[in-house]
């Protein structure tokens, strides 16, 4: 089994030191921790067993009893995944298959959603700023619409 690295990775969401969450969250988490040393047990494997022969106790290649590790915890993730109704939208499986950061992209979207906001609250504030400004000419030239236009603040 690989060691666990000693320093969180820089977009890890929390502290590889910290305790999985209790409940079906962690035991989930802790599967896929697993599920990622298997399969990167399998990769060491594969590439330090390039012979097509039988180990020397003459059983089943290494290869073969990693592939078997890697499928026991996919098919324990499945099933945990019947008791788990969290969607996960398309967009993030999409960025992983592309090998895209999908936390990198999520900080991207919610800073470009953030400016788009604060524009959004400038257009409003000028908005509110020419509401008030109009009202007050009203008040202004047309005293008898004081009541409405008070009314309507």
């Amino acid at each position: 089994m690989a060691p666990l690295p000693s320093e969180p990775a820089p977009d890890s969401p929390r502290s590889s030191q910290s305790p999985p969450p209790p409940g079906v969250q962690g035991d989930l988490e802790l599967e896929l921790l697993g599920l990622a040393n298997a399969l990167y047990n399998l990769g060491t494997t594969v590439i330090n067993d390039s012979t097509k022969e039988r180990d020397k106790t003459g059983g089943a290649k290494q290869v073969g009893m990693r592939v078997n590790d890697v499928i026991r915890y996919l098919a324990t993730i499945d099933n945990a995944a019947q008791n788990i109704n969290t969607m996960i939208p398309m967009q993030i499986l999409t960025d992983i298959d592309n090998a895209r950061n999908p936390m990198q992209l999520t900080k991207d979207r919610l800073e470009r959603a953030a400016t788009e906001n604060q524009f959004m609250n400038g257009k409003i504030a000028a908005i509110e700023s020419y509401r008030r400004y109009l009202n007050e000419a009203l008040v202004q030239n047309f005293p008898e619409l004081k009541d409405v236009v008070e009314g309507s603040r």
